[in-house]
């Protein structure tokens, strides 16, 4: 809304075009996703604490994380309201990628919110049937597939790039992209919301990505950096910065109520949403496997559930002490932060190896 309102007032004052500028929206979206978090977090903590919608925390898991019982959740709606507010105010509305990614990361949410008010508020433990659950987001995830496809208007769109590769473009038929794309999008969402189980883990790993993923759309929207990186170029799809940086904002702000030790969790809501957000950004600008790469912290917490499932069900023998994988390395004695840390500590070595795909092709 405000960039309509910058480009009447340019009429007057030609001082009020730099607000054009991708990078100068890009960085007062943050900003303003940062500081509307702050500014809603201790109100909104407050509330889930007057109405006691608080952390249920396994008997069987790590005991350090008994005292954490209570601690305010459904956190995540911080983030979302922080986002959608900042995207509202600082991107041009008329763009479809804009759209596609607000309504996606507000479907995941509203799945997410759904399941934590069963557990948190009616007290139903298992919350949304996994059926249902799987169900929901299966719908989010083929909508936004189906979008992204029915509104493209080049071949870049809808082709699968390799990193490291010049020319590897591989074009995908409509059922080819659409699963494609619904795989990204869904696997991505509940690979962060595993990997949702200590203070932190997840949102900073989220902001990094988010971040490296920005810089893919800049440069995937702006033809002469495109052509020189040899990366596809979309029209328009660099206005995906600014919803990008309303997530590092928002994730920033959630992170200094949610660092050691939490005020508040982000819940199913928030971890859901966050990550449909980068599963979609990823499909927009083309970037699948590298966000694969960049998100290696939730490739490795997903597999390591998978694994333990599987080798427990084959086998009657778990491979690690408690998955996901973080629980493992506590039980093995590692105090949470520790365990945070490192994690975040691979996420960023990460996040460099996915940008310096964009040089080494």
């Amino acid at each position: 809304m405000l960039l309509y309102l910058t480009e009447y007032l340019a009429k007057h004052h030609s001082g009020f075009h730099v607000f054009q500028y991708l990078t100068l929206r890009g960085i007062l979206a943050a900003m303003t996703a940062l500081a509307m978090a702050l500014f809603i977090g201790p109100g909104m903590i407050a509330m889930l604490s007057r109405y006691q919608i608080g952390q249920r925390v396994r008997s069987d898991g790590p005991q350090s994380h008994l005292p954490k019982a209570g601690t305010p959740t459904m956190g995540g709606g911080l983030i979302l309201v922080s986002m959608v507010l900042g995207t509202l105010l600082w991107a041009d509305l008329s763009s479809r990628f804009i759209w596609i990614l607000l309504l996606t990361t507000l479907a995941f949410g509203l799945v997410g919110f759904y399941d934590d008010y069963l557990k948190l508020v009616v007290g139903n433990s298992r919350g949304l049937a996994p059926r249902y659950k799987f169900l929901a987001q299966s719908a989010g995830g083929l909508g936004a597939a189906f979008a992204l496809h029915h509104w493209h208007v080049s071949a870049a769109e809808t082709s699968l790039y390799v990193p490291f590769f010049k020319t590897v473009a591989v074009p995908m038929s409509t059922a080819v992209f659409v699963a494609f794309a619904y795989f990204v999008i869904v696997g991505t969402s509940n690979a962060v919301n595993l990997t949702d189980g200590l203070d932190g883990l997840a949102i900073m790993p989220a902001v990094m990505v988010a971040a490296a993923l920005g810089v893919f759309a800049y440069a995937t929207g702006n033809i002469k950096f495109a052509t020189y990186l040899q990366i596809p170029y979309i029209p328009g799809v660099g206005e995906v910065l600014i919803f990008s940086a309303t997530l590092v904002g928002a994730g920033l702000g959630f992170l200094w109520f949610n660092s050691y030790p939490a005020q508040v969790f982000m819940g199913d809501i928030g971890a859901l949403a966050i990550g449909a957000s980068l599963g979609t950004i990823a499909v927009i600008v083309r970037q699948e496997i590298v966000l694969a790469v960049m998100g290696g912290v939730f490739v490795l917490e997903t597999v390591s559930v998978m694994l333990q499932v599987g080798s427990y069900k084959l086998t009657g023998k778990r491979l690690f002490r408690m998955a996901p994988i973080h629980h493992h390395f506590e039980l093995k004695g590692w105090v949470e932060p520790k365990v945070i840390v490192r994690f975040w500590i691979i996420s960023f070595v990460l996040v460099l190896a996915g940008l310096a795909t964009l040089k080494i092709r």
